[in-house]
């Protein structure tokens, strides 16, 4: 339900700049979306599905009344560069996109063109808006979580597994609220008493690298925190762990972002 009013609202944010542009017949509006995810990630395209049913009960079809341009950045740094400038060359009326990566890239590739966000931590640190009540600039959007909530996982994590004494944090090294995320982790952790390992992770190969050597020693848990990597290669986060008998010695508290 919560979702389901999120894409609701994000439909209207990214509604307000084409109303202007609609004047213009000869010229159908256009979106630019930039994801961080696959093409073919099951939730990457939920996602746009029900961005797409959003706008429609707004009154824009894609194809009818608007253009919409997709680009995929599967959590590729390169990559999303990349997509980001190319959006922006086509000259859209507003851009879309999910994650801090693909938010980063765009507001680095135009300082005009509106830009709506969704599923970014901690936006103000992260110094992509003044504030969440005056954004300024030309980016807007939705924030995912605040520091106190990341907080809460080594509690949870201590609570479902009381004998784990140290915990790996897998992380994304390029968000830049990663930071203050991790902060407010050890924190945490301290009061209980548990050792982090935090783990710089950017692909698969890294991941299944690290997983592997952290399960090596007993009661050992671990903490996966939202962003791209985490996000994009879930399924192989949840795959590795029996391959490893990580799942007999340890426990995993999964950020809200990570475990969808």
């Amino acid at each position: 339900m919560r979702r389901r009013k999120f894409i609701t609202l994000l439909g209207g944010a990214i509604a307000w700049p084409l109303v202007a542009r609609a004047q213009q017949p000869e010229r159908m509006p256009r979106i630019g979306v930039l994801m961080t995810l696959t093409e073919d990630d099951a939730e990457g395209q939920a996602r746009m599905m029900g961005f797409l049913q959003a706008l429609q009960q707004l009154g824009w079809t894609a194809g009818r009344n608007v253009r919409i341009d997709y680009r995929w950045g599967a959590a590729d740094a390169v990559r999303t560069r990349k997509y980001a400038a190319e959006l922006v060359a086509l000259e859209p009326d507003v851009l879309l996109c999910g994650g801090s990566p693909a938010l980063a890239a765009l507001k680095q590739a135009t300082r005009t063109v509106p830009i709506v966000f969704g599923s970014v931590i901690d936006p103000v640190g992260a110094g992509f808006v003044e504030s969440l009540a005056r954004p300024g600039g030309n980016i807007t959007g939705f924030t995912t979580s605040e520091y106190s909530l990341s907080a809460k996982w080594p509690e949870l994590l201590r609570e479902i597994a009381p004998h784990v004494t140290r915990a790996a944090v897998l992380r994304d090294p390029t968000t830049a609220a990663g930071a203050g995320q991790l902060g407010a982790i050890h924190g945490a952790a301290s009061s209980l008493a548990l050792e982090l390992r935090p783990i710089d992770v950017n692909d698969a190969g890294e991941i299944e690298r690290a997983i592997v050597a952290f399960a090596g020693a007993p009661n050992g848990g671990m903490i996966v925190t939202g962003g791209a990597p985490a996000t994009t290669h879930r399924n192989l986060i949840l795959a590795l762990l029996p391959g490893t008998g990580y799942r007999r010695s340890t426990r995993l508290a999964f950020s809200p972002r990570a475990a969808v």
